[in-house]
């Protein structure tokens, strides 16, 4: 085999990997919200996460994908076929990031949200808003990196998308939930009413299937075999220890806490898992993680906002602390690699959260206004498994 081609197999092989494990983190979505959500929604949130990634792919292939990057795939295959299809593998495994946006979503507007006007906006949003974002920092759409460069001398820099991907999905979930409401009976007497996790073992599940597939996010990033780095890996792991043993400690021991800490750490070490010293991810993790003990408890109870995963403090605030934190740990007086602008990392991610917060209340507010987005009151007490699916999760023989 010719070297070229060598090389050329060895990326598609290479993303392969990392398209198949990022895929797996969309199980680890699904149970993490089917875990978490009552026993009478569990079959709508695998149903929601499958529906929103097979949307995606329409849209992303469609509209989404040439929209970024100025490609499409309406060619021979004989052009497809060139560099062994390397850049039909590039597309899949940017789609699995794209999928991520409404697979965020889902799980802060659960149990009380139309499957319909939720597949609507998944549509929509990787079309049209995702690729604007993803092209202006990945793909120098625009000139806002340039612009960034003459002001600050370097890009605003996201490796693996803790603004890009994860606050960006957290901003929009924010608007999506403040829209749609709180769950009945969320909140009597001025006071939280517990609505316990219907499976900590599958909430468990779904935060090891995370875990897991989040090496294939960050490390696979960097798309060319010849360009992987161990300690994109390392720091991965360090921040997700970091995440994991300050929400224990913090959040007492709880297990939704417990399971959701190392997620934060991980969703903030994205953005500059290919420059920070090891240690430096340990504290950004560390950080995250409670970071998100304290703003989920606080949103929940004082602010009395009913977002069921938490995916605004995890996503989109632990995603802005990400895309902030490269600036200041990414500097070589922490160890860090250099060639970053704390200013540059702040007024990009501030207007990435702006952008996003502005598309959640944007696209679920029109949707909202001429389709609905909420069950009646008797469909959400009866439960979305059974109001829109026809069917429980659990098959109880006393009724027969």
């Amino acid at each position: 085999m010719q070297q070229p081609v060598l090389h050329s197999s060895l990326d598609v092989l290479f993303l392969l990997i990392g398209s198949v494990m990022i895929l797996a983190m969309h199980a680890g979505f699904a149970f993490l919200e089917l875990g978490t959500v009552r026993a009478k929604n569990q079959v709508n949130a695998l149903g929601k996460i499958l529906g929103d990634f097979c949307i995606s792919t329409i849209a992303y292939y469609f509209i989404g994908y040439p929209l970024a990057y100025g490609i499409n795939f309406f060619h021979s295959t004989n052009v497809l076929l060139l560099d062994n299809g390397y850049e039909l593998m590039k597309f899949f495994f940017l789609l699995t990031f794209a999928a991520a946006i409404p697979a965020i979503v889902s799980g802060g507007v659960a149990e009380r949200a139309k499957i319909l006007p939720l597949f609507l906006a998944t549509f929509i949003i990787v079309s049209f808003f995702y690729p604007v974002m993803e092209g202006v920092v990945w793909n120098g759409n625009y000139g806002l990196q340039g612009f960034f460069a003459s002001l600050f001398g370097v890009q605003f820099h996201d490796f693996a998308g803790s603004i890009v991907v994860h606050a960006f999905g957290g901003w929009i979930a924010l608007g999506a939930v403040l829209l749609l409401g709180v769950r009945r009976n969320r909140y009597k007497h001025g006071y939280a009413s517990t609505h316990p996790p219907s499976s900590i073992p599958f909430l468990a599940l779904g935060s090891w299937i995370l875990i897991v597939g989040w090496f294939g996010f960050n490390v696979m990033s960097s798309q060319k075999i010849g360009s992987i780095s161990g300690l994109v890996a390392v720091n991965s792991l360090m921040a997700m220890v970091g995440g994991t043993m300050v929400s224990i400690i913090v959040g007492k021991n709880d297990p939704g806490f417990m399971h959701n800490g190392p997620l934060a750490g991980l969703v903030a070490v994205c953005a500059g898992s290919d420059i920070m010293h090891p240690l430096g991810a340990l504290v950004v993790g560390g950080i995250a993680g409670g970071l998100f003990v304290w703003l989920f408890t606080f949103t929940q109870n004082r602010l009395k906002i009913d977002d069921v995963l938490g995916v605004w403090p995890l996503h989109g605030v632990c995603g802005l602390w990400g895309g902030i934190a490269v600036g200041i740990f990414g500097q070589h007086w922490l160890g860090g690699h250099g060639g970053v602008s704390f200013w540059a990392q702040l007024l990009g991610s501030l207007m990435g959260v702006i952008f996003a917060t502005a598309t959640g209340f944007l696209v679920y507010g029109i949707i909202k206004q001429f389709m609905g987005l909420r069950l009646g009151d008797e469909e959400e007490f009866n439960g979305a498994d059974l109001s829109i699916h026809k069917i429980s999760s659990t098959f109880d023989r006393d009724m027969f």
